[in-house]
């Protein structure tokens, strides 16, 4: 019993339903068996990859990225998905850590394999569209012979190793098991009342967690049909929306504001869709009142790349009745909330956020270290700060290494943001802690203008009699863009040393 089923599965009992729909091409679930087979009988026979070893994708959204992950399954194989935005010297490191052999690459990534492979030693490429020098032409893989699958696989077998952002060091690779992905699919089946009928629109990427298993991966195990997108574009998403008409698709703050913006926003027909996915971070509320005012509930889902990712969800009324909540626990996981004692806090207190389930990763690659300090007794330790209401429900407060402590008080920057965002004349804006003499650390504001002659005291002014005065801003800086990681999450450390650099060179010229 491998994940490959699901397809097979599908293919017999409605062959001719569409099952990914792309710019390169059109795939029925008959055919989607088919060249999943193919890729195995590839892979196995013609490079010789068998159970427990990695194969990486480098690439935009394609569908061979979900060929090959159904592939691995099938061999027992790990996949190793690579972010392509990263600069080769970060893939490299993947590469090595994860010891990658075979690196599967997309025309538009074939020159960035090549360097790879200049610089880590022992990988082979393979060309995924048409053929490249130095590179084996998947077409021709896909012609090889002989039987394409393993007897020993089934669903204790790992199957993705996913890495983390990297926010703080080197990135960690998350060890997620075939049945990770397959209770995953549970979960999304719950939050999304999902079924063969539903169609989902991916354009967020498929190296993320978030962009293969909230939706893509759960609509391919209960039939549905799936469009991805290479990647995110408002216009084009707005488009594909108000004519290919899908139920459902997961967006992030930062390609829900570019919607928003955009001109055709109002324009477009959003009736389709039952509802949309939204995550990846604190939204702010602005945000998921567009969508919900618009007649799509906005329904927040929390996890992380090591719940594969969901954990905690709304579901469609929810979201309309609990705008700005996280949802309750999902079907298939466990959550606990502990205090630094690791006491369990009582309903409105603030605690780091534990999670549970068949659904959570089975340890960081090749790191027992950090695996033994982020799994405790079976128990993910997130690095979230939220608190459960009174109905049950998750409030995500902030991330714990981004609480600003203060004079000993506790501030959490994510209040301060949800104030800032209500403001029309800030684009965009978090709050950092800057280190302080006087009180350990005091919040610093750092805004991206929307309003050209927006100033420093406006902004400070926001929080006259909405805040404890413990917790103003201390300072506003202005910067023209907020770094991000791909899944549109601010880098905040970026942002502190850039504040950082800043007060040096200041403190040098005085």
């Amino acid at each position: 019993m491998d994940l490959s089923l699901w397809i097979e599965r599908h293919a017999a009992f409605d062959p001719a339903r569409t099952a990914i729909r792309s710019e390169q091409r059109t795939l029925t679930y008959a055919e989607f068996a088919e060249r999943i087979r193919a890729m195995a009988r590839g892979l196995k026979h013609g490079l010789g990859v068998g159970r427990g070893d990695r194969v990486a994708f480098l690439g935009y959204n394609h569908p061979d990225f979900l060929t090959l992950l159904f592939a691995c399954a099938r061999l027992g194989v790990m996949m190793v998905p690579l972010n392509w935005r990263l600069a080769t010297a970060e893939n490299a490191y993947i590469l090595r850590n994860a010891g990658v052999e075979t690196v599967l690459a997309t025309a538009a990534f074939a020159a960035e394999a090549q360097r790879l492979a200049e610089v880590v030693a022992g990988v082979r490429l393979v060309a995924v569209d048409g053929e490249r020098p130095g590179m084996v032409a998947l077409d021709e893989l896909l012609g090889t012979g002989g039987d394409a699958g393993n007897p020993h696989v089934d669903l204790g077998n790992p199957l993705l190793v996913v890495y983390t952002s990297g926010t703080t060091g080197r990135p960690k690779g998350a060890v997620l098991r075939q049945e990770a992905l397959f209770w995953n699919a549970l979960n999304a089946a719950h939050m999304h009342d999902l079924t063969s009928r539903d169609h989902v629109l991916t354009v967020l990427p498929l190296f993320h967690v978030g962009g293969l298993n909230i939706q893509t991966t759960p609509a391919l195990h209960a039939g549905a049909e799936v469009t991805l997108l290479d990647r995110f574009d408002a216009g084009r998403t707005l488009e594909a929306i108000a004519r290919l008409r899908p139920t459902l698709t997961v967006l992030v703050p930062a390609t829900m504001r570019a919607l928003i913006e955009h001109p055709q926003w109002e324009a477009t027909d959003l009736s389709c869709l039952r509802m949309i996915a939204c995550g990846s971070q604190v939204v702010p509320r602005p945000l998921l009142d567009a969508f919900n005012d618009r007649g799509v509930p906005a329904a927040q889902v929390y996890g992380s790349t090591e719940t594969c990712p969901i954990a905690v969800y709304q579901r469609a009324g929810d979201a309309l009745a609990k705008p700005g909540a996280t949802g309750k626990v999902a079907l298939h996981a466990e959550l606990r909330l502990i205090d630094r004692q690791g006491r369990e806090v009582p309903p409105g207190e603030p605690g780091e956020v534990l999670v549970r389930g068949p659904n959570v990763m089975f340890e960081y690659w090749g790191d027992e270290a950090a695996t033994r300090e982020a799994l405790v007794e079976g128990w993910l330790h997130t690095g979230d700060i939220g608190y459960l209401d009174a109905e049950g429900d998750l409030w995500i407060v902030d991330r714990k290494k981004d609480v600003v402590i203060s004079g000993g008080e506790n501030i959490y920057p994510a209040e301060l943001e949800a104030v800032l965002h209500e403001h029309r004349g800030i684009r965009d804006a978090v709050v950092v802690g800057r280190p302080d003499a006087r009180w350990g650390e005091v919040p610093v504001a750092v805004v991206v203008r929307g309003d050209p002659g927006l100033t420093e005291e406006e902004v400070l002014a926001l929080f006259e009699g909405r805040l404890a005065r413990f917790k103003h801003p201390r300072a506003v800086v202005f910067m023209d863009e907020l770094p991000r990681n791909a899944m549109g999450k601010v880098l905040k450390y970026r942002v502190r040393d850039w504040i950082a650099v800043r007060e040096r060179r200041a403190r040098g010229g005085e």
